[in-house]
């Protein structure tokens, strides 16, 4: 529900507020009083276009702001959720338009796109009026009234959720048959790969210790001869390393009887004689594990050229080369079941779309028993509005079918959306002998608000818009309709808080609250200003309306009359 309106320097409002309630209100006065500036302003706040020339001459920028209280079961605070915008104390509006053309959009007081305003303001506000912010007008809406006046709202639900799980099993599919189709070559490299590296029995850390027994492989006969040599050298030749230190420990030994001190000396020679003995040990089994077999050399240059080549085309590392047969095997796993995959995601389509299939056929058949409801509902309400002869009309069309559309997506040479498989527009022809025309096409702003105020009766209870703003609604009629208008307006706000914008005495006089636009010359400026009128206040506008520029007693009387008797 919209609370507060405010207007600066906007046309020729210089600095506007006004403060709105539950229930109708009525907006009236003179002509050119700013009355459809006022809609502007509001159509703005909905996130319509804003241009510099909106401002008020030698003013720099304008500012429009709005409160509205936003119920917690409405669409606007489920799309403000998704928007991270918090509604809990309201939402406030507030549009910058700035004559450098860069202009601003706030919502609760953070900076905010107009594309992000409209997507939350499109659940706030109607405006029926000859340039009306209004999903009625839209094609694309008209589905979405008809299923709320059909009450099929659970079988759309059905529908949606049946075309929203078969989404990602009609692209799973498309994938698993690209993949059938493209895995002849592709598997044929896997199984390649595969079988190369399983039949090289790979052993981790196989490389290096390869490596290192080429090398004693190829240099055996260097090995043997200096390592035999230097085994000789500390213990098996006559005047031996081993030979000399047994000799110096022995002197060493016999001198510290004289000197205590070489004792420690003469020992350490003794290990050490002990150690080379050990040593030249030690380099005698090594001798008689060399090998000389070039045979055997022959085999693992062979093995370590097969390594490198397979290091050099899976990753450089015998690691990287198990990894990749691990994945190779895994994939080539995956690709032997697409058969299988492919078999069970078609069962699993085929039973979605025969369950699809039944409720888009029952939705489309209360769909079209809705539909002639609707045209008898309407027809019936705009006659009680002064359009008698009004022929209104549900055109049903299919939903087109791309040549590329899957299979699973149509019906019956129809194509299937999340809404189902039909598509509708209303169309109207307002006068006899006039074409039925899409709703939009309607030339007069009166007669297009009246056709929008008997859709909004008869959807009063379902639609989900807290405001509802009419303009123009009088154009064209008088007397009795008029009173007919006033009252369904009446009724309408019932269910929604309705604010109308009149010339009528007789539509002005349902109002629950009553507005008077005026405008004044201050200073040689225009500047509008806006009343609220209670008493005295309201039964003089109202003479006026009725009277004209002379209010007679007999107009304040009607006038008192006409208020008294509004039911």
């Amino acid at each position: 529900m919209l609370r507060e309106l405010s207007i600066r320097n906007f046309a020729i409002i210089d600095d506007l507020s006004i403060s709105f309630d539950e229930g109708l209100s009525v907006l009236t006065g003179e002509t050119g009083a700013g009355k459809s500036i006022i809609i502007n302003a509001v159509n703005l706040i909905l996130g319509s276009r804003a241009s510099p020339e909106l401002i008020r001459t030698s003013e720099e920028t304008a500012e429009l702001e709005a409160l509205f209280d936003i119920p917690p079961e409405s669409p606007a605070t489920s799309i403000a959720g998704q928007l991270e915008v918090d509604l809990s104390e309201g939402l406030l509006v507030r549009r910058m338009i700035q004559k450098s053309g860069r202009h601003k959009v706030y919502i609760n007081d953070r900076l905010a796109t107009t594309q992000t305003l409209s997507s939350i303001s499109e659940h706030l506000a109607s405006i029926a009026g000859q340039h009306a912010h209004q999903n009625l007008l839209k094609p694309e809406h008209h589905l979405q009234v008809l299923d709320q006046f059909g009450g099929v709202s659970e079988l759309r639900h059905k529908v949606s959720g049946c075309y929203q799980e078969m989404l990602p099993l009609i692209r799973k599919l498309a994938t698993l048959k690209r993949e059938t189709n493209e895995q002849a070559e592709h598997r044929e490299l896997l199984e390649f790969q595969c079988r190369e590296i399983q039949q090289a029995l790979i052993v981790p850390g196989e490389d290096e210790q390869l490596e290192q027994e080429r090398e004693r492989l190829k240099h055996a006969e260097r090995l043997y001869e200096t390592v035999g040599r230097c085994a000789d050298l500390l213990y098996g030749v006559e005047g031996a390393v081993v030979e000399h230190l047994t000799k110096i420990g022995r002197d060493l030994q016999s001198l510290s009887q004289i000197d205590q001190a070489l004792a420690p000396v003469a020992q350490r020679v003794e290990s050490a004689s002990f150690e080379l003995e050990d040593i030249s040990d030690e380099l005698q089994a090594y001798l008689q594990d060399i090998v000389f077999d070039s045979e055997r050399l022959e085999a693992v240059e062979q093995r370590l050229e097969t390594l490198r080549n397979l290091k050099r085309k899976y990753g450089g590392s015998l690691e990287s080369v198990l990894a990749r047969g691990k994945q190779v095997e895994e994939e080539l796993e995956r690709v032997s079941s697409l058969p299988e995959q492919i078999a069970e995601t078609e069962r699993t389509l085929a039973a979605l779309y025969k369950k699809l299939a039944t409720f888009c056929r029952e939705l489309s058949s209360e769909r079209r028993q809705a539909a002639v409801r609707l045209e008898k509902a309407v027809q019936e309400e705009v006659r009680s509005l002064g359009m008698a002869k009004t022929r209104f009309e549900v055109r049903f069309k299919p939903v087109p079918v791309d040549e590329h559309a899957d299979p699973h997506l149509v019906l019956e040479n129809s194509g299937i959306e999340a809404t189902g498989v039909d598509r509708v527009g209303f169309l109207i022809a307002p006068n006899v002998g006039e074409e039925l025309r899409p709703l939009a096409q309607i030339a007069s702003g009166g007669e297009l608000s009246r056709i929008i105020l008997a859709l909004k009766a008869i959807l009063a209870t379902r639609e989900s818009v807290e405001t509802l703003i009419f303009d123009e609604v009088d154009a064209g009629i008088g007397g009795g309709v008029a009173e007919m208008v006033g009252d369904k307006l009446r009724r309408l706000a019932s269910f929604h808080q309705v604010i109308c914008i009149t010339h009528l005495p007789q539509i002005a006089r349902f109002g629950k609250h009553h507005f008077k636009i005026a405008k004044r010359v201050h200073k040689g400026r225009t500047r509008t200003t806006i009343t609220r009128l209670d008493g005295e206040a309201r039964i003089k506008e109202l003479g006026r309306m009725l009277a004209g520029v002379k209010i007679t007693k007999k107009a304040l009387d009607h006038a008192s009359e006409m208020l008294a008797g509004r039911g």
